[in-house]
């Protein structure tokens, strides 16, 4: 399955999940009428015969009496779902937070947080996603989850244990499949499963309450016996929300337990190492407290994390997770059944240091990396090849692979030590990413950005002079690898923090009175990565069912590619546009109309976001299919292209592309 039959998937689990959820909210519906007809019955008798039975009672209640009753038992679930949805609007770090984690960073880690930072960062920027922000949780298990309501406001969470018990290796198996989640959407789903779980078994509380306030009615009350009745339905409620946590395991089973063998496959196919995920499995089972969670919260989230975080006593149906031995047999077919010892300090650290020895070290220039994405398809291309080229781009998308990971790796080792330590660090960041807007070639539009930045943030104009000149001489590529290498240290920003910044890139853009197309990519890409984790995710609806809907809007797309890669050849341009269109399959009109400021581009874009998943890979084809006409990828193509996909939730990992001038528009 590819990134985007896995989205498409995703979909229709959501759809899945309302039919499981609809079915459990009428079980509901009907034991709650059921309970409240009962108590009233048994609270009223003298509204009855007495020969009369309980069956034939509940037969002469009014229908109104049972439209009320459903009426009040679906508001109560919907309203405490729409409660918990927007608790968790904060996405991933809402999750992060509620599970007790706290946020790392590169300033205050030891070797093994080090060592994880590292393996986020590489396998994010492999596989083209924003590097999500890692959180630290205070457990001695193993165990590990993503959540997230997309891959812009994605955390991932790792137990303490985890980091201590686990090589390289293993925590690199563990994080594999904790990306397969965040690729093929299923944090999503996880989410949206916690607010419709927490609507089930809220009539468990609402019956909890009710006996809780019998405690302080009055002596007098209790006498009279007049409390009875209430005691019963608090009792019932009780028993019913039990019955709604059963029916909520079941429906977190029906919809995690399979995914979680995917993301186990996943996780070897993106590492090509069995080895690690199955032994971090043996490790779990080794180990006294395994998986196992103590926080109370980790049951409501159950299905997010990586290991059983609890056992039930019917396990074999309500588990969320498949049993630990079918699982490491699915990796390995001739396990022999013996799970691995804990491990000690001394131990991991060997082992480690082991792994470190034989992993290629860097020391290769950023030119000479010729195996990513676009660098492929350029080869391809260049054999003749034109469709493979595109093809070669479009297989890329949300995926991981050794080769990526290995190039990322190497790409991010290769970059200068000054401008990875800003990027992870929210005071450098700021000033890294300001370094990338000053321009400077323009000694007087330099100075109205510093003097703009004097004013509007004390202290960072020195910082962002020293990371001037290392910046000037990066490449598109590289500088979009620093920015998303940036994205954990930014989302660290409070908010204010966060709103001054995005106004000060904004100053900073607009200082010479135009907008070049790095800077248009680079301020999409930090409000589409940053908006979500500040001002919470926003959901895009699927509104376009066809290509043939979005043509107009697919022309102006491809026509600035077209332009973009051949700025003074009009007939190229033609050429490369309409190798595009023959990709779309439709009569697309090529356009030079003036575009001040890309706001045509923006408006193009809002409505191809709204493309069915299955239809965008035929779109990025498109794209690709132009970049590719003349055999070669310019700088400014590549960071377009790049943009673009990124825009489209089409994460495209990072290449390395021909430094050219990059043209004010």
């Amino acid at each position: 399955m590819n990134f985007f039959e896995a989205q498409d998937n995703a979909r229709r689990k959501t759809w899945q999940l309302l039919l499981l959820f609809g079915a459990a909210v009428l079980s509901l519906i009907l034991l709650t009428n059921v309970l409240v007809a009962t108590v009233v019955f048994y609270s009223n008798t003298m509204a009855f015969s007495g020969s009369a039975s309980l069956l034939d009672r509940l037969a002469a209640m009014p229908p109104e009496t049972w439209i009320l009753i459903s009426v009040a038992v679906v508001t109560v679930i919907g309203l405490a779902c729409l409660y918990k949805y927007l608790a968790l609007r904060g996405g991933g770090r809402a999750i992060a937070e509620m599970l007790g984690g706290r946020p790392l960073n590169y300033d205050a880690t030891t070797g093994g947080t080090r060592r994880l930072l590292n393996i986020v960062e590489e396998m994010a920027i492999a596989s083209g996603i924003p590097v999500p922000p890692v959180y630290l949780i205070p457990e001695s298990s193993i165990n590990a989850f993503a959540a997230g309501f997309n891959q812009d406001d994605a955390v991932i969470g790792v137990n303490q244990g985890t980091i201590d018990q686990l090589n390289r290796d293993e925590l690199q198996g563990v994080i594999a499949h904790e990306f397969s989640h965040i690729v093929n959407g299923d944090t999503r789903i996880n989410l949206r499963l916690i607010a419709a779980l927490h609507g089930i078994i809220f009539l468990s509380m609402v019956g909890h309450t009710i006996i809780r306030s019998m405690r302080f009615s009055s002596s007098r009350d209790r006498k009279g016996g007049g409390t009875a009745p209430i005691l019963a339905l608090g009792l019932g409620l009780m028993v019913i929300g039990y019955a709604g946590t059963f029916f909520g395991n079941l429906i977190k089973a029906a919809v995690s337990r399979q995914r979680e063998y995917l993301a186990d496959a996943a996780a070897v196919q993106f590492t090509r190492n069995p080895d690690g995920i199955a032994n971090a499995l043996k490790r779990i089972g080794g180990l006294q407290n395994g998986s196992d969670m103590s926080v109370a919260s980790a049951t409501e989230a159950s299905h997010l994390f990586f290991g059983q975080v609890q056992h039930f006593f019917l396990n074999s149906i309500m588990a969320t997770h498949p049993p630990l031995p079918k699982r490491i047999s699915a990796i390995e077919p001739r396990w022999d059944g013996e799970f691995l010892p804990p491990r000690v300090s001394a131990d991991l650290a060997r082992s480690d240091a082991s792994a470190d020895d034989q992993r290629p070290q860097p020391g290769i220039s950023g030119n000479e990396l010729g195996t990513l994405a676009l660098a492929a398809a350029v080869s391809d291309a260049a054999a003749g090849a034109a469709n493979a080229g595109a093809d070669a781009v479009v297989a890329q998308v949300g995926t991981l692979t050794p080769s990526g990971l290995e190039n990322a790796h190497q790409l991010i080792q290769s970059t200068d030590k000054r401008l990875r330590d800003a990027a992870h660090d929210a005071w450098g960041a700021r000033g890294l990413i300001y370094a990338m807007l000053v321009d400077p070639e323009g000694p007087r539009t330099s100075e109205q950005q510093t003097y703009l930045l004097e004013h509007a943030e004390p202290g960072v104009p020195e910082f962002t002079r020293s990371l001037l000149d290392p910046v000037s001489k990066l490449d598109p590529a590289r500088l979009l690898t620093l920015v998303e290498m940036s994205m954990p240290a930014l989302k660290a920003l409070s908010e204010p923090q966060y709103q001054r910044f995005i106004n000060n890139c904004i100053k900073l853009i607009k200082a010479d009175g135009r907008i070049s197309l790095f800077e248009w990519v680079l301020h999409r890409l930090l409000l589409k990565e940053l908006r979500p984790h500040f001002e919470g995710p926003r959901r895009v609806p699927i509104r376009h069912r066809s290509i043939d809907s979005v043509a107009d809007h697919a022309a102006r797309l491809l026509s600035v590619l077209a332009v973009t890669g051949n700025p003074d050849k009009p007939g190229a341009c033609q050429e490369a546009f309409a190798a595009g269109a023959q990709q779309l399959g439709m009569e697309v009109t090529f356009t030079t109309d003036p575009d001040p400021n890309f706001q045509n581009l923006n408006a193009a874009i809002a409505e191809l976001q709204q493309l069915k998943p299955l239809l965008k890979p035929k779109l990025l084809k498109a794209c690709a299919a132009t970049v590719l006409a003349d055999d070669n990828v310019t700088s400014a193509e590549g960071a377009l292209l790049q943009g673009v996909a990124a825009a489209l939730d089409c994460p495209l990992p990072p290449s390395i592309y021909q430094p050219v001038t990059d043209q004010k528009t």
